[in-house]
């Protein structure tokens, strides 16, 4: 590839794959927590159950130091965009981390990577696509269109819905509807990308550009109507609210390793690399805080938990108080930028999922249909159908936090292998080339390491059995399926 990339251009990649749907869903279900009624082993934080020898009643919500979080998230990414850019300098082709961990630590921890990458893709776009229908409801709101909320929420609510006067719509538990913009979003992209899609760099750039305006609006418009009151308590949980805040916003910030992944095609990616990574770090961190901080001013904290569209019923909770009319047109402008985010979120990563089977199946670690491309698109038409439905269903029937929670472990898990994984090329083949090296020895991959392990304990224990019992299925498919079909599978004699 042509090496025309410098810090500036890195910067701009990395902030515009970070900026996306986070800032405007997730960042509500962080500072808000999913309070229990009663305490209870499975939805309370590994790190509580050490630390307290016993259970609580839900994972805690960060409130306004989510701040401090969004600092430590940065950090950890830092640390494990570091050892991610090594590892893709080492192979000479653009990837995934499946495709770099193949090439360099053998087959099964590249089956582990990837079907936790099934996982993290997966869990991930259920969660925009449920933040997205939140949006879309608050667009239908603002135009004065109602529409049964039987077909706009999930069909399972595990704190209920309420209305802005906080009286229940719906009490917690099922409810018997389904969320149908979620599903039909999902389905339309996936049509798009079975026909092909070719995004250019001035669509891309124009989307940023969009989803940064919405953001600084938000922040520009929002600090005239913070009361100071709303901060206090700043830490209303303590150190086990901000890690656990720290542990479900994290998938947010993946898109960094799309700089990481360019080093291919960077003038000196020694230097660039670490600038483009902690500059767009710094840049995002920024912009979060921007936008934690004005939203906790504005709106109690509690009052965003479980919301798939905090920052936008913020504006419309305070447009309905006194001065508080000139937000309207704002919550429009907010409500735009965060949609068009959102979806070119969804359409980049279905498109990685897609990519991350097919790549799998042309190695022969999965059935041949999901590598087979379509005789006139020229895409994998197949794997892309099975990743469309895979995540469209879901998303009809579970909230936002659920597949927060899911998606996060399966990506610091990932970022966790990657970190080792650097240690262990450094002993193994320490003479490989390697056009970006982590500086300080082990020191950053083994702080990565721990760092990530330290926010996946921010994580409720059932979320971590599920997470086990996924990777115990992927190793059965693989034993009994996968490595048998391998091109390096050689039977007993």
């Amino acid at each position: 590839m042509k090496k025309t990339l410098g810090p500036v251009s890195l910067t701009a990649l990395g902030v515009g794959a970070v900026i996306g749907s986070g800032i405007f869903t997730v960042i509500g279900v962080a500072i808000g927590g999913n309070q229990m009624s009663a305490a209870s082993l499975a939805d309370s934080p590994v790190i509580d159950l050490i630390l307290h020898h016993g259970a609580v009643a839900g994972r805690p919500g960060a409130g306004p130091a989510l701040a401090v979080s969004l600092i430590l998230v940065a950090i950890v990414c830092a640390l494990t965009g570091l050892c991610y850019a090594e590892l893709a300098s080492m192979i000479p082709i653009a990837g995934s981390a499946y495709t770099y961990t193949y090439a360099t630590l053998g087959e099964l921890v590249a089956w582990i990577i990837g079907w936790d990458l099934i996982l993290e893709y997966a869990f991930s776009n259920m969660s925009v696509s449920v933040g997205f229908a939140a949006h879309v409801v608050d667009l239908l709101d603002w135009l004065g269109l109602k529409i049964s909320p039987k077909w706009l929420s999930p069909a399972y609510l595990p704190l209920g819905l309420q209305d802005l006067q906080g009286r229940d719509i719906y009490l917690p538990g099922w409810h018997g509807g389904f969320n149908i913009p979620a599903f039909l979003i999902v389905l339309l992209l996936t049509v798009v990308l079975v026909r092909g899609i070719k995004e250019s760099a001035e669509t891309n750039n124009i989307m940023v550009l969009v989803k940064i305006a919405a953001i600084l609006v938000f922040i520009f418009f929002g600090i005239s109507f913070i009361h100071p009151g709303n901060y206090v308590p700043f830490s209303p949980n303590g150190w086990s609210g901000v890690l656990a805040g720290g542990s479900i916003i994290f998938f947010t910030y993946i898109g960094f390793d799309s700089v990481s992944t360019a080093s291919e095609e960077c003038k000196d990616p020694q230097r660039d690399v670490p600038i483009g990574i902690l500059a767009t770090l710094v840049v995002c961190t920024i912009l979060y805080i921007g936008v934690a901080m004005v939203l906790t001013g504005m709106v109690p904290w509690q009052s965003v938990a479980g919301d798939g569209a905090p920052v936008v019923n913020a504006l419309k909770r305070v447009s309905l108080t006194p001065g508080g009319h000139r937000l309207h047109w704002v919550r429009l402008a907010v409500l735009l930028g965060a949609i068009v985010g959102m979806i070119s979120s969804i359409l980049v990563f279905q498109l990685g999922q897609a990519r991350v089977w097919f790549a799998m199946s042309r190695d022969r670690l999965l059935p041949s249909a999901f590598s087979k491309v379509h005789p006139r698109f020229r895409t994998p038409a197949f794997a892309t159908w099975v990743a469309g439905v895979l995540v469209a269903i879901p998303a009809g029937l579970f909230d936002v936090g659920t597949f927060a929670e899911m998606s996060n472990i399966g990506t610091l898990f990932a970022f966790v292998l990657v970190s080792m994984g650097v240690i262990v090329l450094r002993y193994k083949d320490p003479k490989r080339h390697r056009g970006f090296r982590v500086p300080f020895g082990p020191v950053i991959p083994v702080l990565s390491v721990l760092f990530c392990v330290l926010l996946m304990a921010g994580l409720p224990a059932k979320t971590w059995i599920r997470f086990f019992v996924w990777l115990v299925i992927g190793l059965v498919v693989y034993v009994f399926y996968s490595r048998k079909r391998s091109e390096f599978y050689a039977p007993e004699a």
